[in-house]
């Protein structure tokens, strides 16, 4: 986030006395991804729920998937697109893979200040992976390009943070989770559900109905914590050890 992330990164760079031990994130690695023979799936959900209908309902995965997809395969312009359509709802990973390009230039012409902007809005919930790449892009910019990524960020800000585009996505969630079928109360418990797209399509299996309606992933409040509990691994401590000092012994 804008607001939050540049004074961070400024204090950072202007500082060169700690106020006290100094803590630094690490790279906590890829967010682990369950998979179904060659069918990836995406983090704490069993790919075979990824069908057409759950995509439809999360277009946060469905294009963040596309945009993976084209940008393994080299087509970067779609991939551009569907990263930013992620980004729209609120997609966090999106937002770092457009860092990434336009950080790099890949796909579009090389922008280091919207690189920047995209990687802060990206670290806007502190998940470490994406903070410490701020940080790192802060670092190599020159201050006019430090000024130009705090005027040029605020429309991306505005567009894309937390605050406009997680309504986005709380609508179709609400929408969505409205079509459940079972009981008035909304207890699931006897349905079950047939796959017609995705992995288990015509392999004659069922669903578990609580296991695709799981209350993470249409509650729009319980969907957001489930993704900070995925994105936020634990973070590792480092341990500053002082001087040895002899210790008195008591009496």
């Amino acid at each position: 986030m804008l607001a939050l992330g540049l004074p961070l990164a400024a204090s950072a760079a202007a500082s060169t006395e700690p106020a006290g031990p100094v803590r630094l994130l690490q790279w906590e690695g890829e967010v682990e991804r369950p998979s179904f023979g060659n069918y990836v799936g995406e983090p704490d959900i069993a790919p075979e729920l990824l069908t057409e209908g759950f995509l439809a309902a999360h277009p946060d995965i469905r294009w963040r998937r596309e945009g993976l997809h084209a940008f393994h395969h080299k087509r970067y312009d779609e991939a551009h697109t569907m990263f930013r359509r992620a980004a729209s709802y609120a997609d966090k990973a999106s937002m770092a893979m457009l860092a990434e390009m336009y950080w790099k230039g890949l796909g579009v012409a090389q922008d280091k200040p919207i690189g920047y902007a995209w990687m802060d809005l990206a670290a806007e919930r502190m998940y470490p992976n994406f903070t410490i790449l701020r940080e790192r892009y802060w670092g190599e910019l020159t201050q006019a390009e430090q000024d130009a990524a705090i005027e040029r960020g605020q429309a991306l800000l505005a567009e894309f943070g937390d605050d406009a585009a997680k309504p986005r996505l709380e609508r179709i969630l609400r929408t969505e989770g409205r079509k459940v079928t079972g009981s008035r109360t909304g207890a699931v418990g006897f349905v079950r559900i047939i796959p017609m797209t995705g992995p288990m399509a015509g392999k004659n299996t069922t669903l578990r109905a609580e296991d695709y309606y799981r209350k993470d992933y249409w509650e729009p409040e319980r969907y957001w914590a489930w993704q900070d509990e995925v994105w936020k691994a634990p973070q590792k401590e480092n341990v500053d050890v002082g001087d040895v000092e002899q210790v008195k012994q008591a009496d």
